[in-house]
């Protein structure tokens, strides 16, 4: 077993300022290329090469050319909207991009990513006083049919000067944040955090110059957020022998969950660990063991049919490909303050480095042997 590398923080200033600008570099579903451009020049340094794919994956090869290969895995993209309609009087009429949750958007500032550049907007919503003084005395609730962005534009004409269009995607303002105790919060961390985590799995194995007996891709896959596609061709595309998949899972302590459906699940006590037909018996079984031997906190979960992840465009890719899920615990999971915690991140990194370093190519994986 490899030495743990508990000894001291894996992340320091350098590391968290990567994470502060990938982040708040928009992401969004299907226009991921800015933010894949962001994580390529930071990995450069710590791979031999780079393979990408038509539609913006991107996977940092190390130890290329071995005739056995291992994925480690995040998604790039982020939820956001698509301008729909314009009306005569200048609002914008939305459909969603992904995932996205219609009950936060009122009052948010956004970014409208048109043909010129980027457009400030606000989702616009009628003040209360003129809400609680309808005929029925009901107060409308947000739905994608009612909701509208005001760009400060007094008609079609001129919102089309600005360069806005049918088409143009649109995503939350809000950034990247530290709060107190070791807590994080941002908008799109689900899921990319899960690209900071491997792009710092890269780093280590480069700066502690180790060599692997195997071929490693670290892969950054687009549109996870609309049926995991990205992550679909990716796996077609390597034919991966095993693929370890991080993504972010709920936090369960917060109000309004239910633990008996959700399962129990805290920020600050290590990375989940999930059960489900697609996540390989004796892989999980193999990274519970190295959680253990590095003292390394793990929680445990399970999943219905589907992780919901890109774990199930890996396991049941070409032939089958043993996959294994590793996520860190979020609150407020699809809105514009997604939180973790620091000790969460750094504990993900180590399991996965140290699952990685204690995998070969002839460690078992067959239920048959």
């Amino acid at each position: 077993m490899a030495k743990a590398i508990r000894s001291k923080k894996i992340l320091g200033e350098k590391e968290y300022a990567f994470l502060s600008e990938y982040i708040n570099n928009p992401s969004p579903t299907g226009f991921e290329s800015d933010g894949q451009k962001i994580w390529m020049s930071y990995m450069k340094p710590y791979v031999d090469e780079f393979l990408t794919d038509p539609y913006g994956s991107v996977a940092g090869i190390i130890n290329p050319g071995t005739g056995f290969k291992v994925v480690i895995e995040a998604h790039a993209d982020e939820i956001s909207w698509f301008v729909n309609y314009i009306s005569p009087e200048g609002l914008l009429y939305l459909k969603r991009n992904g995932g996205v949750d219609h009950q936060i958007a009122p009052s948010k500032r956004v970014i409208i990513h048109g043909r010129k550049g980027a457009v400030k907007a606000v989702f616009g919503w009628p003040a209360i006083h003129t809400r609680l003084s309808n005929n029925d005395n009901k107060e409308p609730q947000p739905k994608v049919d009612n909701l509208f962005l005001d760009c400060g534009a007094r008609n079609r004409k001129e919102v089309e000067a600005l360069g806005v269009h049918v088409g143009a995607v649109v995503t939350y303002e809000e950034g990247y944040d530290e709060l107190a105790n070791g807590f994080l919060i941002g908008r799109a961390f689900d899921n990319r955090i899960g690209g900071f985590m491997i792009a710092q799995i890269a780093r280590l194995i480069k700066e502690n110059k180790k060599k692997l007996p195997f071929t490693l891709y670290v892969v950054n896959a687009v549109q996870e957020e609309i049926g995991l596609r990205g992550a679909e061709m990716m796996a077609r595309r390597i034919k991966p022998d095993v693929a370890i998949i991080t993504d972010v899972t709920h936090d369960s302590t917060t109000p309004m969950i239910n633990k008996i459906i959700e399962g129990e699940c805290h920020c600050g006590k290590g990375p989940s660990l999930c059960y489900g037909p697609a996540v390989h018996n004796k892989l999980l079984d193999y990274v519970q063991q190295v959680a253990a031997k590095n003292k390394i906190p793990v929680q445990m979960r399970t999943v219905s049919r589907s992780t919901g992840t890109d774990t199930d465009s890996f396991a049941y890719a070409n032939d089958g490909c043993p996959s294994v899920l590793i996520s860190i615990p979020l609150r407020y999971m699809h809105t514009t303050v997604e939180m973790i915690h620091k000790d969460d991140i750094e504990q993900t990194i180590k399991l996965m480095y140290e699952s990685l370093l204690f995998l070969t190519p002839k460690t078992n994986l067959s239920y048959f042997k």
